[in-house]
């Protein structure tokens, strides 16, 4: 049944009226209470004029976002996960099994651009698209940043992590705290030793401080973690019994998010789990289908407040059933740090 409102014809001196209030309240950011002064009539008529203008087309409100950013998998997915931001970037067909797509750390510069204040102390861990989103940083206001983690080849460090911590500080103005250490040592007295040398034990000192933190995923798989491949296979069949389901940092979770094989972090170099916990804001950068599982193990883990992910990934976390117990809410709010 057609009601009588939508029946009433505007005339044109009505649509000229409603078009310009429209034009006041969506495009100038008037009030209601300041059009009505203007046109000397009641909020209450500019808030009618305003419904009308919607229902008669006459202005239409769109939601837009860029073609790669997937805004509607972004809400349901940091809803699910508890998290403080989730962002999906579309990646194509072809490379949804793949490593992460090149494009999350380019968006995930973007992002970092948003969560980084002037004074934080920003630690980037290692990770391929954490090298990108360094390299792709325009924006970043001045902070300090300090490399959380070993470089996975000493050959390389200059192209790895060790960059990506020059670059980000670079961009920002700060001052760079890299650290030229493998990440992975052959045992723990190795390690012990190693930390106490003057340039890495400088670095470590800054972990207490970090405000912001980027890190990735992998799961334990070759060409998927670079951990798994800098052990022996003896090494890696020893964590699979442990239950292993995904790395992050050089530490292991298991796929309810619980630490497992505690004695690899012990023998790397990197930044503790319960040090991770502290920080206010930890981005995490993954993506891939077959990244989904350790992806989901590590939100589990309570560890990470934000993501950076692609449309493969997304939907199987979007589909797992099992419930989650949304640990990234209770985190202390970045704001207030």
């Amino acid at each position: 049944m057609t009601t009588a409102r939508t029946q009433v014809r505007m005339g044109p001196g009505e649509m000229v009226q409603a078009a310009a209030m429209a034009r006041r309240f969506y495009l100038e950011g008037k009030s209601k209470i300041q059009i009505a002064e203007e046109f000397g009539v009641s909020r209450f008529k500019v808030a009618r004029v305003l419904e009308t203008a919607l229902e008669r087309d006459l202005v239409r409100i769109e939601i837009r976002v860029p073609a790669e950013l997937d805004a509607e998998r972004s809400d349901a997915l940091r809803a699910k996960y508890g998290l403080r931001h989730a962002v999906v970037v579309e990646s194509p067909a072809a490379e949804s099994d793949g490593p992460d797509p090149e494009n999350l750390g380019a968006v995930a510069a973007g992002l970092l651009g948003e969560l980084v204040t002037e004074g934080d102390v920003l630690g980037l861990a290692w990770g391929r698209s954490i090298i990108t989103m360094a390299n792709s940083l325009d924006r970043l206001p001045p902070c300090t940043v300090v490399q959380l983690t070993g470089v996975y080849d000493a050959g390389t460090a200059d192209r790895g992590s060790v960059e990506a911590v020059r670059a980000a500080a670079a961009v920002s103005g700060g001052e760079a705290h890299p650290m030229y250490a493998p990440m992975v040592l052959p045992d723990r007295a190795t390690a012990t030793a190693l930390r106490a040398q003057s340039g890495i034990a400088a670095a470590m000192s800054y972990f207490d401080k970090v405000t912001v933190a980027v890190v990735s995923i992998g799961s334990w798989e070759a060409g998927v973690s670079t951990v798994h491949d800098a052990l022996t296979d003896a090494e890696r069949e020893h964590y699979v019994d442990l239950g292993v389901a995904a790395e992050m940092s050089s530490h292991l979770f298991d796929g309810d998010g619980r630490r497992v094989g505690r004695d690899l972090g012990e023998r790397c170099i990197t930044i503790e789990p319960d040090r991770l916990r502290l920080i206010p804001e930890v981005l995490a950068i993954a993506g891939g289908r077959r990244k989904g599982d350790a992806i989901d193990a590590v939100l589990r883990s309570g560890l990470v407040t934000s993501l950076v992910t692609d449309t493969a990934a997304a939907d199987y976390l979007l589909h797992a059933t099992r419930p989650m117990p949304r640990p990234a809410l209770d985190r202390a709010d970045p704001d207030g740090r």
